[in-house]
């Protein structure tokens, strides 16, 4: 039996990701979990922020940002970045993070993600106590130790980190790929139809 609430952001996992933006001097990173890929082509992607917070502005002015993976590695540093603000503390020394030049947009990459998303904002959308950036994801930037011998990239091997419901959780073992539902009814629709005609043949 499940228990009636009113409407909530109760949705997860999410992802955790490590925000950095810039805007003339001032630059910063911060942590958002209300962010995720909206489309493939174009690719495009969103991140929700409160007016009240400081990269708002940043972002608000440049019109672009990237979102940089949270690895468990980076856990304590994406915690720290949620919780205290830009506008008092330089976060990228605090955390011993790393800016380095993306290729496309005018704010910094954070060094010790594996994995950097450049984005430049299309439309900002009020929708209360957040408002939505949606943006175009104009370069990706993956670390080579992800890559495997065919070039394929193996996310697990960053050792990517979930929210949900106020914790930071390692992702666990791989329960199956796209497809393998279509794949196992495809099996269980064969095995019972053989059985059928097996038993067909025997009476």
């Amino acid at each position: 039996m499940k228990r009636l609430m009113k409407g909530s952001a109760l949705l997860g996992p999410l992802p955790a990701v490590l925000v950095s933006c810039a805007a003339g001097e001032e630059k910063n990173v911060f942590t958002a979990a209300w962010t995720g890929m909206i489309n493939t082509r174009p690719p495009k992607t969103y991140v929700s922020i409160r007016p009240s917070r400081y990269s708002y502005r940043l972002i608000r002015e440049s019109g672009v940002f990237v979102l940089n993976l949270t690895t468990q590695a980076l856990v304590s540093a994406a915690d720290f970045c949620g919780t205290y603000t830009g506008a008092k503390v330089d976060k990228f020394a605090r955390c011993a993070l790393t800016p380095e030049p993306a290729t496309v947009v005018s704010c910094p990459m954070i060094a010790e993600s594996p994995v950097s998303l450049e984005c430049r904002v299309t439309d900002v959308m009020p929708l209360g106590s957040h408002d939505l950036f949606l943006a175009d994801v104009v370069a990706v930037h993956v670390d080579e130790s992800l890559f495997d011998r065919d070039g394929r990239i193996l996310m697990e091997r960053a050792e990517p980190v979930a929210f949900l419901h106020g914790g930071y959780y390692a992702l666990g073992e791989c329960l199956g790929t796209i497809g393998c539902g279509i794949v196992k009814k495809k099996r269980e629709q064969g095995f019972a139809s053989g059985s059928a005609r097996r038993g067909q043949r025997k009476t």
